[in-house]
């Protein structure tokens, strides 16, 4: 016979043991156990009150950032891309676990979920190798692509084109979401770089006119030509002016 389990009522719910501790309340007298110095110790520069020592700070002797050589520098702009061979991109697609429309292409998402990539990085980077063998027409939207992959893809009557991500960006189109406006670049060299068609740049008059109506091309892509191309028109003109 199965024991008999009471029913919950207000009168037996009560806390998981163990998950409630009594509060810890310091300097309320020697009857406590935590009167006195609280806790901190007799004397010390930590026992006194105030915003205390500096991080790192190791009483005055070398601290260890300080011992160990430094060699190099870290570029804080460079980034790390994932790269993806078309070789590999056709393997995918013959085995059925890619596949691209003018409505749905190809992105970072897509590459991730079918095991392509295994990380996306800083964003995905179209590369040349096993050019030969790529014979399918898609489409695809990437971060950076060489300009071997560029002529392999749109020779076999795809179409590709190069957005832009930040961090925020790149996770968002990962997870699939769409309720955010992605970033437009800041950076100089990256407005340079993807407002020039032999990139494919998505800000790229040449490239909005060569992808024309494709249900993908998104609006904002154009307001940004314009803008950033004015942009980039008077920079040119200040540097011509000098």
């Amino acid at each position: 016979m199965s024991a008999r389990i009471p029913r919950v009522t207000l009168a037996n719910l009560r806390p998981a043991p163990g998950s409630q501790h009594k509060q810890k309340r310091v300097g309320r007298g020697q009857g406590s156990g935590y009167g006195g110095t609280a806790g901190r110790g007799a004397n010390g520069q930590k026992s006194r009150s105030g915003p205390g020592v500096r991080a790192g700070f190791e009483g005055g002797q070398t601290p260890i950032t300080k011992l160990f050589p430094k060699r190099g520098f870290i570029n804080q702009n460079s980034k790390t891309w994932a790269p993806v061979n078309l070789d590999r991109l056709q393997h995918w697609i013959d085995q059925g676990r890619l596949a691209s429309s003018p409505e749905k292409p190809i992105t970072a998402r897509e590459l991730l979920l079918s095991g392509c990539v295994h990380d996306v990085h800083d964003g995905i980077k179209i590369l040349g190798d096993g050019a030969q063998h790529f014979k399918t027409p898609i489409y695809i939207k990437t971060s950076r692509a060489s300009k071997s992959a560029i002529e392999a893809i749109e020779s076999n009557g795809g179409k590709i084109v190069c957005q832009y991500y930040n961090s925020l960006a790149l996770r968002d189109c990962v997870k699939g979401r769409t309720d955010r406006i992605s970033a437009a670049p800041t950076r100089r060299e990256d407005i340079v770089w993807y407002g020039k068609y032999r990139n494919r740049g998505y800000i790229s008059p040449g490239t909005l006119q060569a992808l024309g109506d494709l249900p993908f091309v998104e609006d904002r892509w154009k307001s940004l030509s314009t803008q950033l191309g004015a942009w980039k028109k008077q920079e040119f003109d200040v540097q011509k002016k000098k």
